[in-house]
């Protein structure tokens, strides 16, 4: 089976003028404009397979948005090669937009001044849906998030989640075979982002639909994502499995353990991080994860141990924190 999306040393770079501060300094860059070639994605590549859900992972300015843009036909690549279905997205040809979806969580796309389901009903139009499929799509979804008594009112009187779930019910309205989510849940409380976070992961099952989520929430990547691709000042650092990446990136085990005495001084084992009365957590080197813990066990009276990988969102920030020092 072809690949859903294929890219192939994928570059867009932008010319920015540049110049010093200062009166002198901005009546010279009249006659003599300087510029500098910003690299927002440099040489990328990978390949996702049909119904992949697909974590895509770097800090602000990385280049995700940028590459979303250029996957959905917003933008024109400066070099390189993609196509999402088959199709060359620059060229956005009807059958193609009728295949793919672009949610950015910090953009409005509903009319502000109109009821949701008006701006349904547009959707419909331009898509062409036929009306059966689009009252069983529109109320399936609507049921799903729970919106039906919000979909009369003015998208502008609505809270943030809620018009960010009917954002979500009309991108996907017509069906689309590939959805690019930037940052879905951004801005929202806990119990929204997980409502998203589970109609996304049933839209994948019953669409079979291919999936590439930028998040900055780690919660939404470990809940959706088996596959992560990190990418860091336009350069792909990891395509794997999520668990690869903590395995690949992460130097250091946490050893939690609980001793009988509360007061006993644990420092000389490796660093601590929390203590919760008997209960301590060490972060200690991985290398030394196994004789840490047997030290523990010849030394203490233990009644628990357990050694895990640190939470996912602590490896990120140690991936982007070393890059951002060796750059």
């Amino acid at each position: 089976m072809p690949f859903s999306i294929t890219i192939s040393k994928l570059s867009k770079h932008y010319k920015v003028p540049e110049r010093e501060a200062g009166l002198k300094a901005s009546i010279a860059s009249l006659f003599n404009r300087k510029y500098k070639t910003v690299r927002a994605v440099d040489e990328i590549s990978f390949n996702i397979e049909p119904g992949e859900v697909v974590g895509f992972l770097g800090p602000n300015g990385a280049g995700k948005t940028t590459t979303l843009k250029m996957l959905s036909g917003l933008l024109q690549p400066t070099s390189g090669a993609l196509q999402v279905m088959g199709f060359n997205p620059s060229k956005r040809p009807y059958e193609y937009l009728r295949q793919v979806t672009l949610v950015m969580g910090n953009r409005n796309q509903l009319a502000w001044d109109l009821p949701a389901l008006d701006s349904f009903e547009l959707q419909r139009a331009i898509y062409g849906i036929p009306s059966e499929q689009y009252k069983k799509t529109r109320d399936e979804f609507i049921d799903l998030l729970e919106l039906k008594d919000l979909i009369n009112k003015p998208i502008r009187n609505l809270s943030l989640g809620e018009r960010m779930k009917m954002e979500i019910v009309g991108a996907l309205l017509h069906q689309p075979k590939v959805l690019f989510l930037d940052e879905p849940t951004i801005g929202l409380d806990v119990t929204m982002q997980r409502r998203i976070r589970t109609f996304v992961a049933d839209y994948n099952q019953r669409y079979g639909a291919t999936v590439l989520l930028t998040s900055h929430y780690m919660a939404d990547v470990e809940a959706l994502c088996k596959r992560v691709i990190v990418i860091h000042h336009g350069k792909l650092l990891f395509d794997g499995e999520l668990a690869g990446l903590v395995e690949k990136f992460s130097a250091y085990k946490t050893v939690g353990v609980t001793v009988a005495d509360a007061r006993a001084d644990l420092s000389r084992f490796g660093n601590v991080v929390a203590q919760d009365g008997a209960r301590i957590s060490l972060r200690v080197p991985k290398a030394e994860a196994s004789k840490v813990t047997s030290k523990l066990l010849s030394e203490l009276q233990v009644d628990d141990l357990t050694v895990e990988d640190p939470p996912i969102d602590e490896v990120i920030d140690h991936i982007f924190t070393a890059e951002s020092v060796a750059g």
